[in-house]
């Protein structure tokens, strides 16, 4: 094999990263989950997923150890480390940014981070899902839209929504069986 050959590698053929992660990771629209998804996908079809996750083979066959070995591992690195840099918002990319960081130590930061606001997160988006009420938006898609993004940042977090919907419904179809005003119900 050439040394042209062995020097190529598929992930530094990506120019544009945001064709393959659609999602710009935001602190307040967290969908970690998503994101992280869409980043081990394209990491793994681009043959790089080992500088995110550690790799389950032994480390005598991960370790560089010729010169041109070293240079490639650090190229790659530095690429899936743009690749961070250029999915996520500029208040995420601004905390964990640091100088000579590994693409690992990065993706390790980040995902400390959005787990570290996991549980504050989830008492929010809960608050918010049950206080949305139909009357407060234009129309019924908007609403459900709504509902649909909080729901999916829910499940993003850990904590799925089904419940909440099902009682949700159950307390809507109650009202609609009793003959319950939504406006007098709401301002109790």
């Amino acid at each position: 094999m050439s040394d042209s050959k062995s020097s190529f590698h598929p992930a530094v053929a990506v120019s544009n990263i945001q064709n393959h992660i659609s999602i710009i990771l935001k602190m307040e629209n967290v969908q970690y989950s998503t994101w992280a998804d869409l980043f081990k996908i394209t990491a793994h079809s681009h043959k790089v997923l080992h500088h995110i996750i550690p790799p389950q083979v032994p480390k005598a066959f991960t370790t560089a150890t010729t010169t041109e070995e070293k240079e490639l591992w650090s190229t790659l690195d530095t690429t899936i480390l743009s690749w961070i840099y250029a999915t996520i918002s500029s208040d995420l990319l601004h905390t964990i940014i640091e100088p000579d960081a590994t693409t690992m130590e990065a993706w390790n930061r980040l995902q400390d981070i959005l787990r570290d606001n996991k549980n504050s997160r989830v008492v929010t988006l809960e608050a918010e899902l049950s206080s949305a009420k139909m009357e407060n938006f234009p129309n019924v898609s908007a609403y459900c839209q709504r509902l649909k993004s909080l729901i999916g940042q829910l499940k993003n977090v850990g904590a799925p929504a089904r419940s909440m919907l099902t009682l949700e419904e159950a307390g809507l179809a109650e009202e609609a069986a009793t003959g319950t005003d939504f406006a007098i119900h709401n301002s109790s």
